[in-house]
């Protein structure tokens, strides 16, 4: 038997230029999506990203040359079809994706949890960190967490969008 290692990259954007006009753009899809095709580029294994929130990082802050089809064609606002360009840049999947579950911020973390693995699932994600937002919990809240989590992915009628 051949054991292999895998590799998870980290893809995160990590710079104060990417702020403009009141926008951070650090979670645009664009930009997320160039740190994913980078990561997959250097053959990791799963991608681990920031959800996207918004889109335009490239053009708001000049950051790099893109073709304006990438905010026509290729993506909307909608937060699936951000989700599915950053799936896009990691080689159509073949990479694969999974974001980040963010920050345990309150009563709201098992909404937001059940949120990102829907929209990461039917963007053609293969996965959800939670590990904030379910450890910094009281136990059998953290447990209710992940639970919630397995049955989104567990679940045949959320299916790619």
């Amino acid at each position: 038997m051949t054991l292999t290692m895998k590799g998870i990259l980290w893809a995160y954007l990590r710079n104060s230029a990417f702020k403009k006009d009141g926008v951070d753009y650090h979670t645009s899809a664009d930009l997320t999506g160039q740190a994913n095709h980078l990561a997959a580029t250097i053959q990791a294994d799963i991608v681990k990203q920031k959800q996207p929130d918004c889109n335009g990082g490239f053009t708001a802050i000049k950051f790099s040359k893109t073709n304006p089809k990438v905010y026509s064609e290729l993506t909307t606002a909608n937060p699936i079809d951000l989700t599915r360009y950053q799936v896009m840049n990691c080689y159509m999947g073949r990479t694969g994706l999974i974001n980040s579950g963010g920050a345990s911020e309150g009563e709201n973390d098992l909404a937001e949890a059940v949120r990102t693995a829907v929209i990461n699932k039917r963007a053609g994600g293969m996965g959800l960190i939670t590990g904030r937002k379910a450890f910094q919990k009281p136990m059998s809240e953290g447990v209710q967490i992940l639970n919630a989590v397995q049955d989104v992915y567990l679940c045949k009628e959320v299916t790619v969008a």
